[in-house]
């Protein structure tokens, strides 16, 4: 064999090499493989130590941090919540990616949706504050339109957009006796309290809030923004705001 051809040979074995295929490993901690992935794929991260080639196109993402204030008023009073939200890009890590939601639910996810007046069967969704959507965004129950899928994994609400995954984020108050508590989903996990499925029923824990339910949430104002109930269900109500549990759903399509 000619040194040219085995040159030519060579170069097409490090490229077929250089694209990891469908749904294969394509970084994280420790990782020394490609982080390319083969045409129609792109890399993302499902945590820090495991990417892997999902459909949909590469994407670069900035680095940003917003500072956000809600207001919500109780009948005895009112309480403010704060967030910042930190969105990064990691030139040594495969660049993350963001598609259409799905419109099937995926093996191993659920839909999540009220089952009580006013909201009834408005499923879990971000309020997407990038485009294209899903994205990082506040937590809302609204139409089916945009419905997520969501499991429990690890003690964490993830959301599988069809692309990278996001984590629903749950505001750590400084009072807390702070009634509503804001959730909003990004890409890094959550570092405050644990989710669980109890029957097909979402909760929320963490230890230094004492809940009397832990499955109660509040969903306010005309969009449907998603709080966590610290108080009592159906009790003081906050202005502008309905007690809902929220419950998971296994039907192929999100539907009324």
């Amino acid at each position: 064999m000619s040194p040219r051809i085995a040159s030519v040979i060579s170069l097409l074995a490090t490229a077929a090499y250089a694209q990891q295929s469908a749904w294969g490993q394509c970084g994280g901690t420790g990782w020394s493989g490609s982080t390319s992935c083969v045409s129609g794929y792109a890399c993302s991260s499902l945590n820090p130590y495991y990417y892997q080639c999902v459909p949909g196109a590469a994407t670069s993402t900035a680095t940003s941090t917003t500072q956000q204030t809600t207001a919500v008023t109780t009948t005895g009073g009112s309480v403010t919540t704060t967030k910042a939200t930190t969105t990064t890009s990691d030139s040594s890590q495969p660049a993350s990616t963001t598609t259409a939601a799905p419109k099937t639910l995926v093996s191993g996810y659920y839909w999540v949706r009220a089952v009580e007046s006013p909201n009834f069967h408005s499923y879990l969704q971000a309020a997407p504050t990038t485009t294209p959507s899903p994205g990082p965004g506040d937590a809302y129950l609204r139409s089916e339109d945009a419905a997520g899928q969501f499991n429990v994994i690890d003690g964490q609400l993830v959301y599988y957009t069809g692309g990278e995954l996001m984590y629903m984020g749950v505001e750590n108050p400084t009072n807390k006796s702070q009634r509503a508590l804001e959730t909003w989903f990004k890409t890094t996990e959550n570092d405050y309290g644990t989710f669980a499925f109890q029957g097909d029923t979402l909760t929320w824990t963490v230890d230094d809030i004492s809940r009397p339910n832990t499955a109660a949430w509040l969903v306010c104002g005309d969009e449907g923004q998603l709080f966590i109930n610290t108080g009592a269900y159906a009790y003081q109500t906050p202005d502008g705001c309905a007690d809902e549990t929220i419950h998971y759903y296994g039907g192929s399509t999100a539907n009324v």
